[in-house]
């Protein structure tokens, strides 16, 4: 039978009223209650501005909210094992070791002020030595393995269409602002950015150049060879495109692509020997690239790679180095001052060693039945997800049989890895702390590399347990949910009632997770992660279509000043923060606490469901992060991310009495039915 989305007209539908607080209440959910504004007006508030109210953004901070306030809780936890390490008795070569000696090279302001830039000599002396392209070729190689990013990108991941093979991919890249719209939109907050851009080029190459005329005249030269690139880079949307964006080429193939790169002299210093073909996502900027080698002068490539060097590393470097790094950025991000310099060195430290801080983590932080409790709720989602694939009305059996046997291959990764990597090998001394980051860095470029021509590791995971964030992999066809995606700050998991559960956790985590295996990317891809077409055409066309109304939602969007936010680039988040939310409601509507429909504090369990939902984007931004985050990311802002999906769900309307003329109100012929 199809499920007919509708909204429920009875009577009770319009008898919605809030429960007043009363003054011995509580409930951290209900605390967070503006009820100033109407759940019906605009729930997204409703839900979260209590709080907001008492918790203005920190002048160190773009944004604030439920992810920060979790990962407060973390940088305490972190910060805890890292003293514990220094004052331990460790072996050379041991976590502990290399957390001690990390810590304290990161800590040392002393040191990394004394030494200013001195540590990135080498680099620079490489880049001086640059007479010629194959000069220059072989110092890019050079600085991709210490972390930075000249010329175009490159990383190993598996083979898009043979998930059992790692590739070499090659794509776009070499910009030092975001993206391309950064030096082409001429809107206010945009050209304010590109001018800190150019004013930070220049300083940056005065500390080099020292002759103001000279490193002005040169900042200008590598601005304008980043715009050329910038030019010929696609634009996000249609970065989503998985086969438009696969591009399989042997080495003649991809030499003939840039004739005047030494692609072999390359490929051999970046140690890439057991490939016979590379995946190139957009072989028309590499072309562009290769007439940019010719065309720009080998002064303006020099600076290029000069600014670069220090860009990338300006965080652990000194502090006037880091400031006018930091007076550039706030521009894109709005924050007014940096963060404590122990959160920074723990965020570098998570970003190199992040699991091996969560082996220590995870033994304190994660116990065996919130790991349970959580690895029940991805089956339950996962049935409820069965369910509606059964009862879809637009899709063929075929299709359907197909869509339950990926389903059913899903793995789930919950909490922590079974195995743990081996960080024995990566270079943490007593040393200068961007040493420290660019020695990790060379590091996780080598054990990347020498995935080639080796089985994959469908076990291995690409975050630490600690993370309070998740990811679907479509080339393994699973799901990863780390132990910190599911903390509730300042509570104890087993004090969670599962209304809340079911809203924060398995709507907006494991159901989104899940349906990114069926969204706009995620469903070109088969059980095995492999991109292949399994859809038969009518159903794939039906998709397109249904897909097109939550495009066309968000695309109405305009979170800041005049930007919209881009409905075609979301559309794979929208899609399954709608399918989270859809999913969690079904497997909720299982339990014994939705069938008892007992009140907590006032509130249904349904009601407690949206609230758990909008509980999980309760995050308020500054203008200047919206900004960059509409023309840059993937996800939509928090506020649409909750307010656009609910308006779809019927439960929704009926829980907090939404009628027409509400702007929360969405006519039944204009709701989003894809799952």
């Amino acid at each position: 039978m199809r499920k007919i989305l509708i909204p429920f007209l009875l009577p009770a539908l319009f008898a919605f009223t809030d429960p007043k607080p009363k003054s011995k209440q509580k409930d951290f959910l209900v605390a967070n209650i503006d009820y100033t504004i109407k759940a019906s007006e605009d729930f997204f508030m409703y839900a979260n501005n209590g709080w907001f109210k008492n918790n203005p953004i920190p002048k160190e901070e773009a944004a604030w909210g439920i992810g920060n306030l979790v990962d407060n809780e973390i940088y305490s936890r972190l910060k805890k094992i890292n003293k514990n390490a220094i004052v331990s008795k460790n072996t050379p070569g041991t976590v502990g070791q290399k957390i001690s000696d990390f810590w304290k090279s990161g800590m040392d302001t002393a040191a990394i002020n004394h030494q200013g830039i001195s540590p990135l000599n080498p680099i620079f002396k490489e880049i001086n030595a640059i007479n010629s392209i194959n000069d220059l070729i072989r110092v890019s190689a050079i600085l991709h393995k210490k972390g930075v990013d000249v010329l175009f990108s490159n990383y190993i991941a598996q083979d898009d269409k043979n998930s059992d093979q790692m590739a070499f991919i090659i794509s776009q890249g070499g910009l030092g602002m975001p993206s391309r719209d950064y030096y082409f939109d001429t809107d206010s907050k945009t050209v304010s950015v590109r001018n800190a851009y150019k004013k930070y080029l220049f300083i940056t190459l005065k500390q080099v150049i020292k002759d103001p005329a000279t490193a002005k005249k040169y900042s200008e030269l590598v601005y304008t060879l980043e715009e050329h690139l910038a030019k010929v880079s696609r634009k996000l949307a249609d970065l989503r495109d998985p086969y438009l964006n696969y591009n399989k080429l042997n080495k003649d193939s991809l030499q003939k692509l840039m004739p005047d790169f030494d692609w072999t002299n390359y490929l051999q210093i970046m140690g890439v020997s057991k490939v016979d073909s590379v995946i190139v996502g957009q072989p028309e900027f590499l072309t562009a690239l290769n007439a940019e080698l010719k065309t720009s002068s080998i002064d303006a490539w020099k600076n290029y790679m000069t600014a670069h060097a220090i860009m990338e590393n300006a965080s652990y470097l000194d502090q006037t180095t880091f400031n006018n790094f930091f007076n550039y950025r706030k521009t894109i991000s709005g924050v007014e001052k940096p963060r404590p310099r122990w959160k920074r060195v723990l965020d570098a430290e998570q970003s190199v060693m992040g699991e091996a801080l969560g082996q220590l983590f995870v033994k304190e932080y994660f116990n065996e039945k919130a790991k349970k409790r959580y690895s029940d709720l991805v089956e339950a989602i996962r049935d409820a997800y069965k369910d509606r694939i059964k009862n879809l009305a637009w899709m063929s059996d075929e299709t359907k049989k197909k869509a339950i046997d990926k389903l059913n291959s899903i793995t789930k990764k919950v909490g922590y890895p079974d195995k743990w990597k081996d960080f024995s090998a990566m270079k943490i001394e007593n040393t200068a702390y961007v040493t420290n980051m660019m020695n990790a860095n060379e590091w996780w470029f080598n054990y990347n590399i020498n995935k080639l021509g080796k089985p994959v590791d469908r076990t291995e995971w690409d975050m630490s347990p600690q993370t309070y964030n998740a990811y679907y992999n479509p080339s393994n066809n699973e799901i990863v949910l780390p132990a910190g995606m599911f903390a509730v700050p300042g509570m104890k998991d087993e004090d969670l009632d599962d209304a809340f559960v079911y809203g924060y956790a398995a709507a907006s985590t494991i159901g989104h997770e899940i349906t990114h295996g069926f969204d706009d990317q995620g469903r070109q891809y088969d059980e095995k992660g492999n991109l292949h077409g399994w859809w038969q055409p009518n159903d794939s066309a039906q998709f397109v279509k249904r897909a097109a109304n939550i495009i066309h939602q968000f695309n109405e969007f305009i979170p800041v000043d005049t930007l919209h936010v881009n409905g075609e680039a979301t559309q794979g988040e929208n899609i399954a923060d709608l399918g989270g939310i859809l999913l969690g409601l079904d497997a909720f509507k299982k339990t014994e606490a939705y069938k008892k429909g007992e009140k907590i504090h006032g509130y249904t369990p349904v009601q407690r469901y949206f609230l758990g939902y909008a509980y999980s984007w309760m995050y308020h931004e500054r203008k200047e992060k919206l900004a960059s985050q509409v023309k840059t990311n993937v996800h939509a802002p928090a506020k649409e991310r909750v307010n656009g999906p609910v308006v779809n769900v019927p439960e929704f309307y009926e829980a907090f009495g939404v009628k027409k003329g509400d702007k929360m109100y969405r006519a039944d012929s204009l709701r989003v039915n894809i799952w």
